[in-house]
């Protein structure tokens, strides 16, 4: 394929964005440059193998509500590779008063469906239960406003729900503040069924009686061999034909033709388009140049920086984990450990018979100070909360810790208004286009999504007519 620079795109940032975007301009013949400061492709998805086990070192798996990974798997002739949650054995505790409690069954994210699981749990008191059944008769509200999730919750179940279902929920996917998080951005589902009956509880039974009693999905999926597998398929794909600069970003400018170019490792690549697949607040940094205003609304978007520590134990030298995926930590109980999940339970193929792992996070929304704590540091603070919480006494035989650092975007308060105001200038930019995490959806499905569409985008244009 030519790399000619008057029709090529080039793409800054090398994860699962800007690899979907650059499989997207291969697979339609398109020219392009992508350009990756890290001596590897492929971001925040990294996959080790340490005594047969599957170790993910970012996430570990999507949505399957989601179609766009799947379907990019399964284009890519790696269908037979994806596996579903072992939903039929998932169980999520919550840590209340240093016990692990399981979630009530019926609960659809923090909505109760079901009347006596919930009546029987001892995870919320006798108040919220009341005021849970109570909510049924919620009315729609009279005008919309934009709240925090905290606050919307709030409103319908009361403060304890916040803290034992929301908080640690939201802070295990989005690492972020409940008391910041945009309900529309976060939540939207939930926002358009308040609209509609009023009742959170009213809108969920009567979308489930809609969808009749079928099969459930799985609600996650992923790679039998992590998944890695996807995004070194995706490399392997575009290597003929993309070019690939590992060097950073320095600069970007806009030609007095309208076309852009990037400086990377002190040389100035041009092309007719730039995808920006890399953290808003690099796009931000890159753009204050071009255009001040949008790279200040880039920078504006929040990040929170998490890690991941893995235990890995022969199982021979354990007690048997508790049924079930893992637990939550909410914040009124937190320590270090803000989730851990048990892999082998969560998904099949990932741990051998004869080990355990254990896959903890930390950090998050105000926790992140523990970032800087040193390794040592770090593993005996999650090894003392994993003894407490488990009974065990028992060290791990293997141990991997991995830090990523301002990696999720923060969808807080006001996101859908500075939505809307980057894009109508970005409207003003022709050849700009934006993906990745930071937009609409943190999930790998919402990045290969907007990394497609955003390649889609920078095709040529038809020339207007005179």
């Amino acid at each position: 394929m030519s790399q000619d620079p008057q029709s090529r795109t080039l793409i800054i940032g090398g994860g699962i964005t800007g690899l979907s975007a650059a499989y997207e301009l291969v697979r339609l013949g398109r020219p392009a440059v992508l350009i990756e400061e890290q001596p590897r492709l492929g971001g925040v998805i990294q996959t080790e193998t340490v005594d047969g086990c599957v170790l993910e070192q970012g996430p570990d798996s999507f949505l399957s509500a989601k179609p766009a990974a799947a379907e990019l798997i399964r284009e890519l002739g790696l269908g037979g590779e994806i596996i579903a949650s072992n939903d039929d054995s998932r169980v999520t505790y919550v840590v209340r008063k240093g016990r692990l409690v399981p979630l009530p069954d019926g609960l659809m994210m923090m909505v109760p469906t079901r009347i006596m699981p919930v009546a029987v749990s001892p995870l919320l008191g006798w108040g919220t239960k009341l005021r849970m059944g109570l909510e049924y008769f919620h009315s729609p509200p009279a005008e919309r406003r934009e709240r925090s999730v905290g606050e919307f919750i709030r409103e319908h179940y009361g403060g304890e729900t916040v803290d034992y279902l929301a908080e640690p929920l939201l802070s295990g996917v989005y690492g972020g503040d409940v008391e910041r998080l945009s309900v529309d951005s976060v939540l939207a589902r939930f926002v358009e069924i308040e609209a509609k009956y009023g009742s959170l509880t009213k809108g969920v039974l009567a979308a489930r009686k809609a969808a009749g009693r079928g099969k459930a999905a799985p609600l996650f999926q992923t790679m039998k061999g992590g998944l890695a597998q996807l995004t070194t398929e995706l490399e392997r794909r575009i290597r003929p034909d993309c070019g690939i600069v590992h060097e950073r970003a320095e600069a970007v400018e806009r030609t007095s033709d309208g076309r852009w170019r990037v400086r990377a490792g002190g040389d100035w690549i041009a092309g007719a388009d730039l995808i920006f697949a890399c953290p808003a607040y690099a796009a931000g940094a890159l753009l204050n140049t071009v255009h001040p205003q949008l790279a200040a609304l880039l920078s504006g978007i929040e990040y929170s920086s998490s890690m991941t520590v893995a235990l890995v134990y022969k199982k021979d030298r354990i007690p048997a984990l508790p049924p079930g995926f893992g637990f939550l930590v909410p914040a009124r109980e937190r320590g270090v450990l803000v989730a851990c999940t048990f892999t082998g339970a969560k998904f099949p193929f990932r741990v051998p018979d004869t080990h355990a792992v254990l896959r903890c996070f930390l950090g998050g929304a105000g926790n992140e100070a523990v970032l800087d704590s040193s390794n040592g540091d770090i593993l005996a603070s999650v090894l003392d909360e994993v003894k407490q919480l488990l009974g065990w006494r028992v060290d791990p035989d293997r141990t991997l810790i991995t830090r990523w650092r301002r990696a999720m975007a923060q969808y807080t308060v006001g996101h859908e208004t500075r939505l809307r105001l980057i894009d109508d200038i970005r409207s003003t930019l022709p050849g700009l286009h934006l993906a990745g995490n930071a937009y609409s959806g943190i999930g790998i499905p919402d990045c290969i999504r907007t990394g497609r569409a955003a390649a889609r985008m920078s095709l040529p244009r038809p020339q207007a007519r005179m």
